[in-house]
């Protein structure tokens, strides 16, 4: 007896046929979709990584196998070592500096009147590329005051409570009456009495450096109960010396020159030369040598040497943080926009002040999305190359040197590629935690 369902137009046994060929042409149209990205995948990822893992067991040439012998450089070699030390310092300090300025601005920003101008500020530097942040912090850094930023800022701090020597140049010149001694001042032959003047020229500072209030320099007139003298710039542009050790009509004074009267090395008296040189000294320095400290002539100072080895890593991270502090500042006042503002206003209506709410409410609720920026940023600092390759110059790249640029040197400048693909799988190992922490913090936030 044959079933009536078996030739039904619209009987059950059709159902399944179509359906399973429905599902079949999905999943063939959507291997077809995924083809090229997964081909692209294969090509650029996969692969590399597959080839790096094995060509890291193999030696420079990649003849033989060398089996650990790679990944026993990392820890014996000084230059890897340093990177890893530099990345240590990186992922410890770049990332928790850029999120802890982010949740600032974003929480101050909430309360300003400019806050949407202030974050687009901040916010600027992700505009800009690695490249060229590089070389902006590359000229900010520069040693030179009139061309770095930093030291500019620097400086002017420093001569606002210590000024700089005017005369860091000047010297005695021919058959003077001063003689250097020891820690660069100048001290005359002999000793001075009462009614005596005293001369005291020098040379070498370049006129274009001479104080805006010197005046033309004055001989010294002889008081009977003092010590005059005048201290001034023996030479005329132009004219060159005129008559040697004595003042001239064209020659200018050394104003705030400082003059010691000393006996037995200890001052008893100091002086400073007015705007014309002249200077005067009481009866105290009666049978003293007079004495130009050392202070007259000291260097003027050139604020930090911010690519040095001490400095450079601490300054390439602050590039670091001025370019990534506002891509933490986004997404936190992202978070902060969807913060329940009834508990806010309820710990304030309870009496907690600002700093209370924002330590026991805000930072509390904002945990998930701080955590968030500081695992991306940490990803990301494993992986810093551009800024330290840029910015450090070639005396200090060394002291600089982190695990990026290492496998760059190793890979390309020194011709170790066996060596560059163990860093390569080193780096590798060190994101995967990283971003298995990251998946499974996303995943019990989908459950959730």
């Amino acid at each position: 007896m044959k079933s009536d369902k078996a030739a039904g137009p619209s009987g059950a046994p059709a159902a399944p046929t179509s359906r399973r060929s429905v599902t079949g042409t999905r999943r063939t149209v959507a291997a077809l979709f995924l083809l090229p990205a997964l081909l692209l995948l294969g090509a650029l990822v996969v692969y590399p990584i597959g080839y790096s893992v094995v060509r890291s067991f193999y030696d420079q040439p990649g003849d033989g196998f060398a089996g650990f012998d790679n990944y026993q450089a990392l820890f014996t070699d000084d230059g890897i070592r340093t990177a890893l030390k530099n990345n240590v310092i990186w992922v410890v300090f770049a990332p928790t500096v850029a999120t802890a300025l982010g949740l600032i601005f974003a929480v101050l920003t909430e309360r300003i009147r400019w806050g949407t101008a202030f974050k687009l500020v901040v916010f600027m530097p992700m505009a800009i590329s690695m490249l060229a942040a590089g070389i902006i912090f590359r000229l900010v850094y520069d040693q030179d005051p009139d061309k770095g930023v930093a030291n500019a800022v620097w400086v002017g701090v420093h001569d606002t409570f210590a000024e700089s020597s005017a005369y860091p140049k000047a010297h005695p010149g021919r058959e003077s009456p001063l003689e250097a001694t020891g820690g660069g001042a100048f001290v005359t032959r002999g000793t001075v009495s009462v009614g005596d003047t005293v001369a005291l020229p020098l040379v070498g500072v370049a006129p274009d450096l001479i104080p805006d209030d010197a005046a033309r320099a004055a001989a010294p007139k002889p008081e009977a109960d003092r010590i005059t003298g005048t201290t001034w710039q023996d030479f005329t542009r132009g004219k060159g010396v005129g008559t040697l050790n004595e003042v001239d009509a064209d020659e200018l004074g050394y104003p705030g020159m400082k003059i010691e009267a000393v006996k037995d090395g200890t001052a008893v008296e100091t002086a400073t030369a007015g705007a014309d040189g002249t200077f005067s000294l009481s009866a105290k320095a009666d049978g003293a040598q007079l004495r130009l400290p050392a202070s007259n002539f000291q260097e003027p100072y050139n604020g930090l040497d911010w690519l040095g080895p001490s400095l450079v890593t601490p300054a390439i991270i602050g590039s670091y943080i001025w370019m990534w502090a506002g891509f933490a500042m986004v997404l936190i006042a992202a978070g902060l926009a969807g913060l329940p503002r009834e508990l806010l206003e309820a710990a304030r209506v309870d009496g907690a002040n600002e700093w209370q709410v924002f330590r026991r409410i805000t930072v509390p609720l904002l945990a998930p999305v701080l955590a968030v920026v500081t695992v991306t940023l940490m990803i990301n600092v494993l992986k810093v190359f551009d800024l330290v390759f840029i910015i450090a110059p070639g005396s200090s790249q060394d002291d600089a040197n982190v695990l990026a640029l290492e496998l760059y040197r190793k890979g390309f400048s020194e011709d170790q590629p066996g060596i560059a693909s163990a860093i390569a799988v080193f780096l590798l190992l060190l994101v995967i935690p990283v971003m298995w922490f990251n998946v499974r913090r996303l995943r019990r936030e989908v459950r959730r």
